[in-house]
């Protein structure tokens, strides 16, 4: 009896198998479907954001983190939505993640620090997309690309790309060198202690009016900063609008140059003088 049963158990499975078969690949197929139009439909929403955020003139920052969020919150709808259609149940589901969400959580709580870090950035906006930053515990500087999630992106000037957390962004100081809308800017030269600081005074401020990137309205300045071992250390300053920043100076320190040699004034350079004791 016992295996008569169990050929009955196997002739009825047999029968049921291409019923079972067709609605699993039913299923398989309206799930294909149900994804791809969920996809399309997300594309479709973030779209509708990025415009409604820009339209508003929200901040770059917020629209690529906003983005981001709500990529992620629609794509676990979808996969709910997908899961349901094979008969799983949503309380089930929530279930699931609940307790998953709490191995998960312990597991990446630096994530979760980055996350709210980035919630941080953008409500306090210590720094914006575009913003020149020096990042204080790693040295790391560059400008802002972009801010997502978790990372925050910073483009160096030989543009390589630096992924900074931003938990970490959040929780150490940092300089933000374009908050304001000039520069001071400031250039060193060192000239003979038998040269004339008047003179090199003199010839430093004209080349500093007659450059056309340095802000008249400020006060142009040079003065010695220091008495070293083996030149007379002078500070050149001016300011510049943080555009012209960089090229007003490299341009200004190769003109420094070109000045105080026509000038006659001598730029030293450290030596050493060597004395033998003839016997």
């Amino acid at each position: 009896m016992p295996a008569i049963g169990r050929g009955g158990i196997m002739e009825e499975f047999l029968q049921e198998l291409p019923e079972k078969a067709l609605n699993l690949g039913i299923r398989i197929l309206l799930s294909a479907v149900v994804f791809f139009i969920g996809i399309q439909v997300i594309k479709l929403f973030r779209r509708f954001l990025k415009k409604s955020l820009q339209r508003a003139k929200a901040d770059v920052g917020v629209i690529q983190f906003l983005d981001s969020l709500l990529k992620a919150v629609l794509y676990v709808v979808l996969i709910f939505t997908i899961a349901s259609g094979f008969g799983v149940d949503a309380a089930s589901i929530v279930a699931l993640l609940g307790s998953a969400g709490v191995a998960v959580g312990l597991a990446i709580q630096g994530s979760l620090s980055n996350f709210a870090g980035g919630v941080l950035i953008l409500l306090l906006k210590p720094f914006k997309v575009g913003d020149y930053i020096k990042e204080d515990s790693n040295g790391n500087e560059g400008t802002v690309v972009e801010i997502q999630l978790f990372y925050t992106k910073l483009a160096t000037p030989d543009n390589r790309i630096i992924v900074l957390p931003n938990g970490t962004l959040a929780n150490t100081s940092m300089t933000n060198v374009t908050e304001a809308a000039v520069r001071r800017l400031d250039i060193y030269v060192g000239i003979a202690y038998d040269s004339s600081i008047k003179q090199a005074r003199e010839v430093l401020i004209a080349m500093l009016q007659a450059d056309e990137t340095t802000l008249k309205d400020k006060e142009l300045r040079v003065f010695v900063d220091e008495l070293a071992e083996s030149c007379i250390r002078l500070d050149i300053r001016c300011w510049v609008n943080k555009e012209d920043y960089w090229e007003t100076k490299w341009r200004l320190t190769e003109e420094t140059k070109y000045a105080l040699d026509a000038a006659g004034i001598v730029i030293p350079f450290p030596q050493l003088d060597v004395h033998q004791k003839l016997s």
